[in-house]
């Protein structure tokens, strides 16, 4: 028997066809919801910064600038 397949017979919280009773936690889904072993450093837990910021809003500027430029370029 390996971890990823329990045997519906000898697992804990299921019913007689292998269903789970409503209030249980599936036993693949206990798992996923404990806190990370190990704390997490400031720069993750911080998001976006600045710099990647302004990069997007520059990038976002030009493209915009350059539809405008040939829009104007077809109606003239």
């Amino acid at each position: 028997m390996n971890g990823t397949d329990p045997d519906p017979r000898r697992t804990p919280g299921l019913a007689a066809g292998g269903a789970v009773p409503p209030g249980e936690t599936p036993p693949g889904e206990e798992g996923t919801s404990a806190a990370i072993s190990y704390p997490q450093s400031e720069l993750l837990r911080k998001g976006w910064g600045t710099m990647p910021l302004i990069a997007i809003a520059v990038v976002t500027l030009l493209v915009a600038i350059g539809l405008v430029a040939m829009v104007v370029s077809l109606l003239a």
